[in-house]
């Protein structure tokens, strides 16, 4: 049997790659890792972006205008394209959306890809959008979808595609699936006018393939402080409070293997499993603590009547980067060592063996005043004493305080600054088991993940500009926040690029 003849469709040196970017520039960050050669021209509309741009890939043509004023056939010159790749505003499809009215000339950004297969005719078109991006269709008066008509307009760009001579596919991939750090789910369309099937790439992480889904535990920067709850200048809403006891409770407390961090930052890799050996535990920088437990919490999205809390943990790839600002926030546990290795004893009981250093204290369902010299209790049933910050001792009244009041038996919710709810007798509310040995829950940190972190998440290579100069200045923290979330992840525009510059039969 003759072997099938081989043809080549790779992106060949004549030809043009261009990138209609969003954000930070990912999509060409993955192109150029799949090609080996630099994107020709970028086209962005905001100066921030392309200022990221320029810093991470300076051998390209940067265009910053509005993309319906770059001329196609006057950009290229008379060269041929072989790759034209879009990424147009997604906001106006996004369910995240909501029920805030729409504008039509946001959503109409996609007709642009029309413009360039007619003028300059790109051998492989692929556009990245949000899955609702199928559900295109006209609004009523009121800026609004149209029901009625889903989906109208997207057939009608499909079919505009199709008659320049295009055979178009399209899947949704996830970016775990690929390397990133981030479960984003996004809509791959692929367009071609070169007589070869589209492609897409077979999935190379996760359960059962060559390569594990990468944890959000990865990617987080463990150097970085994690202030106290308790010593906020402003308080945390509600909802945000529900969340971090929710984290606490459900990865801290009653995980039967928390992950934990030691305190030293000394080196290396410092978040481990406790399925792990546990390395010498020491109590630098921090009095009396050896360890945080840490979770992942989610803010600025609400949840629905009955919906638990946004508690996602770090035991898989982060939740989508968006534009409109940090999302994710670090928890952190900080434990205390409990000596002993019980619980705690009854007070009918002997007393164990008393050694030079106190391992004993006295518990019992009362709350105690951290404030000047007084080591003052009042009982459960009078209202909470002042609560302040920056206690020699910590913050283990605040914490038993907080636990009782989210999640304690009889699941008291209520303010800190009212009178208490009767406690139980749970003496030792907060206590966490550790590779066999006994902690307590000493204090409650929470952070937002920095956007060098963010960009981690996507699958940014480490050295990637991420704060460029702009007007003289670095580019700013809401800036860089906003181009993560706006940015294609690299892994997954680079094992889309490569499935389509391949030899077919």
């Amino acid at each position: 049997m003759r072997p099938p003849i081989l043809r080549a469709t790779f992106i060949r040196p004549d030809e043009l790659v261009v990138d209609n970017f969003a954000g930070g520039g990912g999509a060409s960050t993955g192109i150029e890792a799949a090609l080996g050669r630099p994107v020709d021209m970028a086209i962005n509309h905001s100066p921030e972006a392309i200022a990221m741009h320029k810093a991470n890939h300076p051998n390209t043509r940067h265009f910053c205008e509005n993309i319906w004023e770059v001329d196609p056939k006057e950009a290229c010159g008379g060269r041929p394209v072989g790759l034209a790749w879009f990424s147009p505003d997604c906001t106006h499809f996004s369910r995240a959306k909501g029920s805030v009215p729409l504008k039509k000339e946001i959503r109409g950004l996609a007709w642009v890809v029309i413009r360039w297969a007619r003028d300059v005719h790109p051998r492989i078109i692929i556009l990245e959008n949000v899955e609702e991006f199928q559900t295109w269709g006209p609004l009523t008066e009121d800026n609004r979808p149209d029901k009625s008509r889903t989906g109208e307009t997207f057939r009608e760009w499909c079919a505009a595609l199709t008659d320049l001579g295009y055979i178009i596919s399209f899947h949704t991939l996830v970016a775990a699936d690929y390397g990133a750090p981030t479960t984003r789910k996004r809509l791959f369309l692929v367009a071609r006018c070169d007589g070869v099937e589209s492609a897409f790439p077979e999935k190379t992480h996760g359960v059962g393939r060559e390569h594990r889904w990468i944890p959000a535990s990865e990617i987080i920067d463990w150097s970085l402080a994690c202030p106290s709850i308790f010593e906020r200048s402003k308080p945390l809403k509600e909802a945000t409070l529900r969340r971090i006891a929710a984290g606490i409770k459900r990865f801290v407390l009653e995980s039967a293997n928390p992950f934990v961090i030691l305190l030293t930052h000394q080196g290396g890799d410092r978040g481990r499993s406790t399925d792990e050996p546990m390395a010498t535990i020491t109590a630098a920088h921090r009095s009396e603590l050896a360890l945080i437990s840490p979770t992942l919490i989610t803010q600025g999205f609400g949840e629905r009547v009955g919906q638990a809390p946004r508690v996602p943990g770090l035991d898989k790839p982060l939740g989508t980067v968006v534009a409109q600002g940090t999302k994710h926030a670090l928890v952190a546990a900080f434990l205390a060592k409990h000596y002993g290795g019980v619980t705690g004893q009854t007070l009918e009981r002997t007393i164990g063996t008393v050694t030079a250093v106190d391992h004993h204290s006295l518990a019992t369902a009362f709350l105690t005043k951290f404030y000047g010299t007084s080591r003052a209790g009042c009982s459960c049933e009078e209202p909470v004493p002042t609560i302040t910050g920056g206690a020699a001792g910590g913050h283990m009244a605040e914490v038993r305080a907080f636990l009782v009041k989210y999640y304690g038996t009889g699941g008291q919710l209520q303010d800190l600054f009212s009178p208490l709810h009767t406690v139980t007798n749970k003496a030792r509310f907060g206590l966490v088991t550790v590779a066999g040995e006994q902690y307590e829950i000493a204090d409650i940190g929470m952070r937002m993940l920095q956007p060098h972190e963010l960009y981690a998440a996507q699958g940014f290579p480490d050295d990637y500009e991420i704060c460029p100069e702009f007007n003289g200045k670095p580019l700013t923290k809401t800036a860089q926040v906003s181009l993560a979330g706006n940015s294609v992840c690299p892994p997954v525009a680079a094992a889309l690029v490569q499935a389509n510059n391949r030899e077919v039969a």
